[in-house]
């Protein structure tokens, strides 16, 4: 069961995401689920998926039953919102720092 404010998946940036596919699969056995040819989804422990377009590091992405009201939470709180709300294939998230710099994720399946 998904749950407020706890990580919920992580994405990695991919070069090339075929070759990602190719070196994790070999490597560890994973499987994907394509989500076009710059998206590829994976579930080994911990839901995540590689993106082509992605940030440069990972991004911890965390799960809001109510994304709106965890935005302003996230505010309140000294986050600094770097991608407003927006859509994709599953839901809809928004991106922001912590204090410290860090990129994170917010994601909800409305």
């Amino acid at each position: 069961m998904r749950e407020d404010g706890k990580i919920d998946y992580v994405e990695f940036l991919a070069k090339g995401v075929s070759e990602a596919k190719s070196f994790y699969a070999e490597a560890f056995g994973w499987s994907f689920v394509d989500y076009g040819p710059d998206y590829a989804g994976f579930n080994e422990g911990l839901d995540g998926g590689f993106d082509a377009e992605g940030a440069v590091r990972p991004l911890v992405i965390l799960y809001a039953h109510d994304l709106e009201a965890m935005l302003a939470k996230v505010e309140a709180a000294g986050g600094v919102i770097v991608k407003p709300i927006f859509s994709f294939p599953g839901g809809r998230r928004f991106h922001f720092t912590d204090p410290s710099g860090n990129e994170l994720g917010v994601w909800s399946e409305s």
